[in-house]
């Protein structure tokens, strides 16, 4: 791994770190548990589409293009210290199995979608995210009823995930434009 890519890595952590630790400080006006904006996502969608599909593999970003583990790994290191720093560590579970499942969904949608189309691997991140929550609260809780939230947190995920994927989508593209 390249220093280069090393700091583009910590960068992105320290964003994604901070936008969730501001982001558990704001109290939204929906009465839904679990609801959350997740734009720390917009940051995990940015290093999973960084470098691909837009001709920017050329040039001084050669070395620098992530791949989708170093965007895993952005993702990981953030849930885990985003439960450090914010001492939730009963939310680290819901989290990881949220983000996982995400991350799964997201990295097959890369694969069929062009960084003209984030926004709809934001969404459907957002959907598989809460697919994961609903079910590690199901199995902790051992309540499945819990389930019934998931159809009021698909459509909030649906928006929100759209709103990440275009804040992503055009962060990419102005960096493009830069070079």
């Amino acid at each position: 791994m390249t220093t280069k890519k090393l700091t583009i890595m910590a960068t992105l952590t320290a964003t994604a770190l901070i936008i969730f630790i501001i982001e558990a400080q704001i109290p939204l006006p929906i009465a839904i548990p679990g609801a959350k904006l997740g734009l720390a996502n917009a940051v995990t969608l940015f290093a999973l589409f960084y470098g691909s599909g837009d001709g920017s593999s050329s040039g001084s970003r050669k070395n620098a293009n992530l791949r989708t583990v170093d965007a895993f790994m952005v993702l990981i290191c953030r849930i885990i210290l985003g439960a450090v720093f914010t001492a939730r560590f009963t939310a680290f579970i819901y989290s990881l199995a949220g983000g996982l499942l995400a991350f799964a969904a997201q990295a097959v949608m890369k694969k069929i979608l062009t960084n003209k189309q984030i926004w709809a691997c934001g969404a459907v991140g957002a959907v598989f995210h809460n697919i994961g929550q609903i079910t590690a609260a199901a199995i902790i809780t051992r309540t499945p009823a819990i389930a019934a939230y998931l159809p009021l947190l698909t459509i909030a995920g649906i928006i929100t995930g759209v709103v990440t994927g275009l804040i992503a989508q055009f962060t990419l593209a102005r960096i493009s434009a830069w070079k």
